[in-house]
């Protein structure tokens, strides 16, 4: 039996995967929000090579399609259809992290929650071939 924490402080990884290079950027946010978005989508572009352009694939949440948006020149946002998750393969890195490091806790503090969110995509994006391995899709890379 796990024990439950019943405090309801929360922390968002707001995280993007490259599949075929291995690497990640992510931000780790206190609310899911438009600002928070644009925030995300920043960190994002200054991720991405010079002479490339990111394909994000995302859900039909509000904040991730809001005409609000700050979207960089080098990202293009592909709305996946409604209850898909499966198209997405970032969906299965937070499943792998959930199982590996983030699950089965109680955190000390609202900090706490943050440094463990941080310490698990760090975990991540030190394992490129984990990233790979979660995020290739045939369909996706025309392998």
């Amino acid at each position: 039996m796990a024990l439950r924490d019943q405090r309801t402080r929360s922390a968002y990884i707001f995280g993007a995967i490259c599949p075929a290079a291995g690497k990640g950027a992510a931000l780790v946010l206190p609310r899911c929000t438009t600002t928070a978005m644009s925030l995300h989508l920043k960190e994002i572009s200054q991720a991405v090579a010079e002479d490339a352009q990111a394909v994000l694939l995302v859900d039909q949440a509000g904040w991730h399609l809001s005409g609000k948006l700050d979207i960089p020149d080098n990202i293009t946002i592909v709305p996946l259809p409604p209850k898909s998750p499966e198209l997405n393969p970032v969906e299965n890195i937070w499943q792998f992290m959930r199982e590996n490091w983030l699950s089965n806790r109680i955190f000390k503090s609202y900090d706490d929650i943050v440094d463990h969110c941080c310490h698990a995509w760090n975990k991540l994006v030190d394992q490129p071939w984990a990233i790979m391995s979660i995020g290739i899709r045939d369909w996706a890379h025309g392998l």
